[in-house]
């Protein structure tokens, strides 16, 4: 039996570019926290930070994939339109770093075991969780 994960990421900067953070939240159908991480991105754009912050979700789900033994369908949950529709190829990538991002992301995707996976729009109220833990990841690297 196929087995839901959600995955929300969000990543920001301060300053746009400045300070940048990212956050991952990843639940199981039931609502139970699977995992939830922040990390500080350096000196970065907003733009950057939201693919970045999916990156590492995929990270994080490359190395807890393989140990589950089962098929999972993954729906990953972002707050930045831009970066859903750019990962889903409905709106063109202009800007060389993003788009080198965004083939870096497709990659991971595809190279996970045994998934099916969405990526989705959320409106920023339904993104709470990892948007604190992007902002925490900023709040720390500035003290």
């Amino acid at each position: 039996m196929r087995k839901k994960i959600s995955i929300y990421t969000d990543g920001g900067a301060r300053g746009n570019p400045g300070p940048a953070g990212a956050g991952i939240y990843v639940c199981d159908e039931q609502g139970r926290e699977i995992s939830k991480t922040s990390h500080f991105l350096g000196h970065k754009t907003n733009n950057e930070a939201e693919y970045l912050a999916l990156q590492a979700s995929l990270e994080f789900l490359k190395n807890y994939l393989p140990k589950q033994g089962r098929e999972f369908d993954l729906i990953f949950l972002l707050d930045s339109k831009l970066v859903v529709e750019q990962m889903n190829k409905r709106w063109k990538i202009k800007e060389a770093r993003l788009l080198d991002l965004a083939k870096q992301n497709w990659q991971a995707l595809d190279a996970l075991p045994h998934c099916s996976w969405q990526i989705k729009y959320v409106p920023r109220e339904e993104n709470k969780r990892a948007d604190a833990l992007a902002n925490q990841a900023m709040d720390d690297a500035l003290v």
